[in-house]
């Protein structure tokens, strides 16, 4: 069955953001990426290179807080208000393809569901009510 987690975007603070959160919650990060650790043939900024492109934080069995920066880059920013996702993590391909397709239907993808560098099988949209999603399965459980 799937996992709903929040998935939160900040403008080039999530690194600040994310070791406040940690001292509130405890716990340790589970992942901690940046811009630069990314197969790229075009290299970064190092302002770029060293914001984080993914960091998850457990804060209970169930739940994952996870975020990112923003990189003006690849032409976003992060805007109050809508920088929050909902993360979906599937049990396999097939509840990730449904679950994207049915949730997408009438809203506009932003990344299509595909197998990424980092190991998943990803994609992400914003629905037809203008929330945003993300859908994930991890090919190594």
């Amino acid at each position: 069955m799937a996992q709903v987690n929040p998935y939160l975007t900040f403008n080039g603070n999530c690194e600040e953001a994310f070791n406040f959160y940690k001292s509130v919650f405890g716990g340790e990060f589970a992942h901690i990426g940046r811009f630069k650790d990314m197969p790229s043939e075009t290299p970064l900024p190092d302002e770029v290179g060293n914001l984080i492109m993914h960091v998850s934080l457990p804060i209970s069995s169930e739940t994952i807080l996870m975020a990112s920066d923003a990189n003006e880059a690849f032409g976003q920013v992060a805007q109050a208000g809508s920088n929050v996702a909902i993360s979906i993590n599937t049990d396999s391909e097939e509840e990730a393809t449904k679950l994207f397709n049915g949730l997408s239907a009438g809203g506009k993808v932003t990344m299509p569901l595909e197998k990424t560098f980092w190991g998943a099988f990803f994609g992400m949209f914003t629905d037809k009510f203008g929330i945003h999603w993300m859908v994930n399965y991890d090919y190594e459980q």
